[in-house]
């Protein structure tokens, strides 16, 4: 059981949905309205990818995690207002991905999360 103070996000609820690759409970843990912005090769910080809404999320979730891939959280820190976690992901093929995210948070809900994410070289 997690000990999350009141409006707080639940870490551990989030640690398990990442691992175990549930993009509904992802998805579940951000409010109606909320963004998440990701840098990475294909999207610079000057263009960055934006997805906006609950839904939107969700699909990008259930792209993700449909991808054959283990995910590993590796850091994570909540307080109030906030979070931020770390992700060692890895493709069946050994590829690795690390993604680093911060999170704004209202009422124990994701509105906002920035992310950078980075992939080795294909060889």
């Amino acid at each position: 059981m997690s000990a999350t103070a009141p409006g707080q996000l639940d870490l551990d609820a989030l640690r398990r949905a990442i691992e175990s690759r549930d993009a509904a409970a992802q998805a579940a843990m951000f409010a109606p309205d909320a963004t998440v912005v990701m840098i990475d090769s294909a999207h610079s910080p000057s263009n960055p990818q934006r997805v906006e809404g609950r839904e939107a999320i969700r699909a990008m979730l259930e792209d993700v995690c449909s991808r054959d891939m283990t995910h590993e959280v590796t850091h994570a820190i909540a307080g109030p207002g906030g979070a931020a976690y770390t992700v060692a992901c890895r493709y069946a093929d050994g590829m690795r991905v690390e993604v680093a995210a911060v999170l704004d948070v209202r009422d124990g809900m994701i509105i906002h999360e920035e992310a950078v994410q980075a992939w080795d070289e294909a060889g």
